[in-house]
């Protein structure tokens, strides 16, 4: 049986979608986008403040459910700039512990809802 995991602490789906399923033992999270919960304005300013908005709406979203980054077991990074790599695995990398990051993949892809320049979707271990 699968639950749905919403918070007022990360953007609300702007689709027929939920936040995060949990489902199996696992959290499946919608890829998230680097809107501010609490104005519902996109933070574009730079790259970094991007990548860190949506880490913290990612971060909201793994609270909801009662879990951290460290039960992370997958990240799929989406990006409309290969160039911005080297920047945003910077603000990335502070929310992981080297030893205990998951899996990953980082793809630049023609275009991004809202156009955006980076999605982060993440799939999460509840043991």
């Amino acid at each position: 049986m699968k639950k749905i995991i919403q918070t007022d602490k990360a953007p609300a789906p702007i689709g027929p979608y939920n936040q995060a399923i949990v489902c199996n033992g696992m959290l499946y999270a919608s890829g998230q986008i680097a809107i501010n919960p609490a104005t519902g304005d996109l933070v574009t300013e730079n790259i970094e403040a991007e990548t860190r908005q949506v880490m913290e709406n990612i971060k909201a979203i793994l609270e909801a459910a009662g879990l951290t980054f460290e039960h992370a077991v997958k990240c799929s990074v989406f990006v409309k700039d290969m160039h911005n790599f080297a920047r945003i695995n910077a603000v990335y990398g502070q929310y992981f512990n080297d030893e205990t990051a998951p899996a990953r993949e980082l793809v630049q892809v023609a275009e991004l809802p809202r156009f955006v320049n980076i999605e982060i979707s993440i799939i999460a271990a509840l043991d």
